[in-house]
């Protein structure tokens, strides 16, 4: 490849600089005092000093006048000088002022009017050898890394020419001592910089022709060899090429031997092929097509082909992005496969500043797989799916008060299965919606809510759909406060009053049976109100206490016969439809406080003290049973005779029934923190010579006894825990639910308790979570908040969706600067499930996963992402890339062994995002057998 330098593209710059050039030159030529003037012998080699003086200031009061509105002639009487006498008439003016010999002239500039492109804000300009100024010939010299500023522009060259006569300025570079290139012509605008060997442009006709450019714009670089300017906006270029290499010698480019350019909107060129190390890659494109103009514009989407073992040879991503106007665009896309399948998507987006911003994503896939099964009945499978997506968010400025927000996400059950080469949605099976309006008062007092939700189970293939959700709220409201509070306020003035009412209506149904009269049948309607009433009476001491007295009722609107059928020997069930209700009332009262305590280590080396406190809370409440009518007990099953349960004719899949029978309960509660203060070793100033780690930031233990049931009289304990190690890096939470009674064979509860016969109590629900998410220190210094830059034309749902892609993607996002990642996970829980039949049956599950990479050499690296199931000792997904960083390119190897899908690709792409889609890609997809 040629060792040239890169050329620029874009003259705008240039031209602006010399405008900026021929308005110092007329206007403010004495405005810097740091260049030496020289003039020809015709002026200095005058012997009258006299009259030379009186040129000079001539010069000085007429030719070098500040910018005014026009150049004004010259009216001071001047003898004509005979060292001039042979300059040309049009030097020279007739003086008539004071009855002067009116065929004497003066020297005078000719008269001019500024362009309206003339710039009105000073100019500061200079140069290290010195300025030359040429009357006769009307010329201007600057030599030596001249320089000129003016605003945000900057124009330095080692020799720049002004010639009025043509009204064309050029500007050179120079060489060194060593034959260098030595302050080539350079305009710095805007962050924009263009380098070339030399310019000439004519001020007259706009016309200009540049030699060996160079221009840069963001991760743009353009060169050329000949630029010809032919009008304002347009000019042509000669071997010109394009590259995203920073390099003088770029790795790749793009070349093409003719060019037209229109600046801020599009280059055509003849004829190009691409360039890697300087040698021709004998592919060519029949013509170029470049968009200049800055921002969104509308165009066709780069595709790929790809190879799938299940659907043939596709072709993928082809598509057409449309900008509609400023505020929303569509981009359309498709794949398709040799075997019969394709996808469709749609995914129009639309953002206004300061009122809304959302997305929608519409995704078909018709699916034609080959069975790869012997006993297959059919040679394809087919299957038709969807996905919609939809996310919407409304700006707080917007309607002040008012919000609606929507998060779709919904589609077939099948639909995650069917996408190649992505583990990650593969195992999603779970779909969650919801769309929510909500007005909340000026005063703040009241809030409405009105929403709809959705969830499905791609497993179960159950979906459930929740509208309209209705929630209207009253903030607690202190009826016998003072409208204007005198001296010490009257404890009856803390009694406060709120409500809560949520209103629900559900359907469920299997997308395997769906009809209309199944989702009606399944339709489920129910409401709660709640109206709590508190008091906040005065500390006792170190004591609060805080009564409470709490009133609730649900609203049905079916209610369910559940009884023991003999001769079918099973429970069954017979549903009526009406309105029914339910109610409850609640009294009670709370007392807390806080308990500290300090162990002092004045002898240790390390250890200052440990500090433990305790937040025990104590509380009684008393519910009568309003609800007992509504429970009875029926046989469940025939194993030894027979088990009963305790069931309710109320309650459904929305709200589920309030216990039966009257409670007294006592409740009980400790909070702990644990912290130690230790010897900060890091201090050297004495400022902080100790520093606070904590080893518990939370440890609670909560129960209760009811002392009016005749059975069960102990709630479970509950025990809950949170603390973080290493300096905040590694996060520990767990939770436990212990009954203190023992069960039946079918896991029913009895009155027995366990701690009578030495056991602490029965492990019901439990869960366990340590994570770390570690990294070296990165090369470059900068930190994880500068690396990401939020863009705020996306909402949060199309973040997290960017997020997700590089998660799925990692080879694509590497960041070489960080040397190694790791981040580490696992989760354990137990949990107690009750079957249809009304036994219960305990669940186990337990995965570890580990994500991170390292690099094996500065340029490589290596990574992945698993996860092993602890409780059945297998591999659930397992994705590994390796990836080369290439300068301006970089290579990964993507591999997928496990999973519904499993894959292996190769990508060689361009690491500019203005070449994202610019890749040579091989991609394998093989489909599981089951």
């Amino acid at each position: 490849m040629s060792k040239r330098s890169k050329v620029s593209r874009n003259y705008t710059p240039v031209l602006t600089g010399l405008l900026l050039l021929l308005f110092f030159i007329t206007f403010r030529l004495s405005a810097k005092s740091n260049i030496e003037w020289q003039y020809l012998d015709t002026i200095t080699n005058n012997s009258d000093t006299t009259i030379l003086d009186t040129i000079k200031k001539t010069i000085k009061d007429t030719l070098l006048k500040p910018a005014g509105d026009t150049l004004q002639k010259v009216n001071d009487t001047l003898p004509k000088p005979s060292s001039v006498i042979n300059a040309p008439d049009s030097f020279f003016v007739a003086d008539s002022l004071n009855g002067a010999d009116t065929s004497a002239k003066v020297p005078v500039i000719d008269s001019m009017i500024i362009s309206k492109d003339s710039l009105s804000s000073p100019i500061e300009y200079s140069a290290e050898d010195s300025g030359v100024l040429i009357i006769p010939t009307r010329q201007f010299y600057l030599y030596g890394k001249a320089n000129a500023k003016n605003g945000d522009i900057d124009l330095t060259a080692n020799n720049i020419q002004y010639d009025q006569s043509t009204q064309v300025i050029k500007a050179f570079g120079g060489i060194d001592t060593a034959n260098n290139p030595l302050s080539k012509p350079t305009i710095v605008q805007g962050g924009q910089t263009t380098i070339s060997d030399t310019i000439e442009f004519n001020l007259q006709t706009q016309r200009a022709l540049a030699k060996n450019s160079y221009y840069n714009e963001g991760e743009l670089y353009v060169n050329a060899d000949k630029v010809k300017k032919i009008t304002k906006d347009a000019a042509f270029a000669y071997r010109a090429r394009f590259t995203t290499c920073n390099l003088d010698t770029p790795h790749f480019d793009i070349r093409a031997k003719k060019m037209k350019i229109i600046n801020n909107k599009i280059a055509v060129s003849g004829p190009a092929y691409p360039e890697f190390e300087g040698v021709p890659i004998p592919i060519v494109i029949p013509f170029g097509i470049y968009p200049l103009s800055r921002g969104r514009h509308s165009g066709l989407l780069p595709i790929q082909f790809t190879t799938n073992e299940s659907q043939g040879l596709g072709v993928e991503g082809i598509g057409f992005y449309k900008v509609m106007n400023d505020n929303w665009d569509v981009t359309a896309r498709g794949n398709i496969y040799t075997y019969g399948g394709w996808t469709l998507s749609v995914n129009p987006k639309y953002f206004k500043r300061y009122k809304y911003q959302g997305n929608l994503n519409l995704e078909l896939q018709n699916t034609r797989t080959l069975n790869s099964y012997g006993f297959a009945k059919d040679e394809f499978s087919k299957s038709r799916t969807f996905n919609i997506t939809w996310s919407h968010s409304q700006d707080t400025k917007a309607h002040p008060g008012t919000t609606f927000s929507a998060s779709v996400n919904a589609g077939s059950t099948k639909f995650n299965e069917n996408i190649p080469n992505n583990p990650i949605r593969n195992y999603n099976n779970m779909l969650q919606s919801s769309i929510s309006y909500s007005k909340t008062s000026q005063d703040g007092k009241y809030n409405l809510t009105v929403s709809a939700t959705h969830n499905q189970n791609s497993n179960l293939r159950l979906q459930n759909i929740s509208l309209p959700n209705v929630s209207f709220t009253v903030n607690t409201i202190y009826p016998f406060e003072q409208k204007e509070p005198t001296g010490t306020p009257k404890w009856y003035e803390k009694l406060g009053v709120g409500y809560s009412g949520n209103v629900r209506n559900q359907f469920s149904f299997y997308d395997t049976a769906f009809s209309i009269n199944r989702i009606l049948d399944t339709a489920r309607f129910g409401a709660e109100h709640t109206i709590p009433i508190t008091l906040s009476l005065p500390a006792l001491g170190p004591f609060i206490v805080s009564p409470n007295i709490s009133f609730s009722q649900l609203w049905f609107g079916d209610k369910h016969d559940i009884f023991w059928n003999d001769a079918a020997k099973r429970v069954d069930t017979v549903t009526q439809r009406g309105f029914y209700t339910a109610s409850r009332m609640s009294y009670g009262v709370g007392v807390n406080t806080r308990i500290f305590g300090t162990v002092n280590f004045p002898k240790s080396k390390n250890i200052v003290a440990i500090r433990h406190e305790i937040k025990p809370t104590i509380g009684f409440s008393y519910t009568p049973d309003l609800v007992g009518q509504h429970f009875k007990r029926i046989q469940t099953d025939t194993v030894q005779g027979g088990h009963y349960n305790l069931v309710s004719d109320l309650g459904n899949t929305v709200y589920s029934m309030y216990s039966p029978g009257r409670s007294g309960t006592i409740t009980f509660g400790l909070d702990n923190l644990l912290e130690m203060k230790v010897k900060n070793k890091k201090d050297t100033t004495g400022e902080e010579p100790t520093k606070k780690v904590k080893l518990i930031d939370g440890l609670s233990i909560n129960t209760g006894y009811n002392l009016l049931a005749d059975s069960l009289n102990w709630s479970d304990i509950s025990i809950n825990f949170r603390t973080t190690l290493l300096n905040n890096k590694v996060n520990v939470t767990g939770n436990a639910l212990i009954s203190p009674y023992g069960v039946d064979v079918t896991g029913n509860e009895i009155n027995d308790l366990l701690w009578k016969h030495g056991s602490f109590g029965r492990l019901t629900n439990a869960g366990f979570n340590i994570s770390t998410s570690l990294q070296s220190k990165s090369k470059d210094g900068k930190t994880q908040q500068e690396r990401i830059q939020a863009d705020e034309t996306l909402t949060m749902d199309e973040q997290l969706a960017e997020l997700q892609y590089v998660r799925d993607n990692p080879a694509e996002f590497t960041d070489f600067d960080i040397p190694w990642t790791l981040q580490l996970s696992f989760a354990a829980s137990l949990s107690r499930l009750q079957r249809s039949n009304f036994t219960y049956v305990n669940q186990f599950n337990s995965s570890l996963n580990v994500n991170g990479d390292f690099s094996l050499t500065p340029k490589w690296k290596i990574g992945g992402n698993f996860m092993f199931d602890v409780k059945n000792l297998q591999i659930g997904m397992l994705t590994m890339y390796i990836t080369r960083d290439m300068h301006c390119w970089q290579l990964s190897i993507n591999v997928t062994p496990i999973g519904i899908t499993r894959s292996f690709s190769i990508v060689l792409n361009p690491k500019s995002g203005l070449l994202r889609d610019l890749r040579i890609n091989r991609s394998r997809y093989f489909s599981s057998s089951y």
